[in-house]
């Protein structure tokens, strides 16, 4: 590894990132892309303003009824980060049987660390997914139905929707959770002025779990993405195609190589999201514009990296496309 900001960008493909082909039959492709990353803040106004020194656009504070609120960075390639905080503990509903709350999850995670808590992918269907989910003994959760204003680049206000299926990874109810979201008034969610950054970033092409037996989790994320999704490494980590991006199931040993830092001291105990990676038109240029404003970085084989120290426990890695 070479000193902060030293050198130049290593290869930017990662061993195990998927290659979709093109021509592949349709049964065959991931099911869901990657839609957003959840990460957990103690301060929101803080991160966001972190965030935009980083040189990302990131849209204005929006709350949920259920006592959370987050800021968005959205992306041109129909991904984004949930900058997320919890606002208001009095309004956490509690687990129920049947029952996830994001918003439980979200505080306890709060409890214990800031970090990378949820990976969320698309759907078209949200109740077809816990469907689906249930059949294959992934979860039996009910779905969850919400709306929230958001403040478009105008100020004006519009109401958005969203229905959600969980899927948590086998016991993690406080480390680590996945759900699927459909958007119901996706028009009024996605514009062109709050995906330009500064820094160039254009999509979320890796998101990067950790866990001491990935290949423990094999039959979990087949479950989600379909068996010919998943396939193993040589040093026994996971590579998930995606619809939208890649998903790693490395071990520690592997995390460290590729990203630079050992796991965090304060992370949970089992398998968790740790790192992402996001591609830029120009990764020359990004680096200027961090050294510029002083952003600590360090190379290492994702890429330009963000150590997690210094991103509210959650490592960024810029690559070029």
């Amino acid at each position: 590894m070479t000193a902060p900001n030293a050198g130049g960008p290593p290869p930017t493909v990662l061993p195990g990132e998927a290659v979709r082909d093109a021509d592949a039959a349709p049964d065959l492709a991931p099911k869901r892309g990657v839609d957003h990353l959840v990460l957990a803040v103690a301060d929101l106004e803080t991160a966001g303003a972190a965030y935009e020194r980083l040189g990302f656009t990131v849209t204005p504070r929006a709350e949920h009824s259920w006592g959370t609120a987050n800021r968005l960075v959205q992306f041109a390639h129909r991904s984004f980060l949930e900058i997320l905080t919890v606002a208001h503990p009095d309004r956490i509903p509690d687990h129920g049987d049947r029952r996830f709350s994001f918003g439980r999850f979200n505080q306890d995670y709060l409890a214990r660390r800031e970090g990378f808590g949820m990976l969320v992918f698309d759907s078209a269907d949200a109740r077809a997914d816990r469907d689906e989910f249930a059949e294959k003994g992934l979860a039996d959760l009910e779905p969850f139905d919400f709306e929230r204003q958001a403040t478009l680049p105008s100020g004006e206000t519009v109401r958005v929707a969203f229905s959600l299926a969980f899927a948590p990874p086998p016991a993690e109810r406080d480390g680590a959770a996945v759900f699927t979201c459909q958007q119901h008034a996706p028009e009024h969610f996605w514009k062109p002025d709050y995906q330009v950054h500064e820094n160039g970033a254009r999509e979320i092409v890796e998101v990067v779990m950790i866990a001491d037996d990935p290949a423990g989790l094999r039959s979990y994320w087949e479950g989600v993405q379909g068996p010919e999704a998943v396939s193993a490494e040589d040093d026994g980590s996971l590579a998930i195609e995606t619809a939208r991006g890649a998903v790693l199931a490395l071990t520690p040993e592997a995390y460290q190589t590729q990203y630079g830092e050992p796991p965090r001291p304060d992370a949970p105990e089992g398998p968790h999201f740790a790192a992402f990676r996001v591609g830029v038109r120009d990764l020359a240029a990004t680096r200027d514009l961090l050294v510029e404003r002083g952003v600590e970085t360090r190379w290492a084989q994702a890429g330009l990296i963000v150590p997690s120290d210094s991103l509210f426990g959650v490592a960024l890695a810029f690559a070029q496309l």
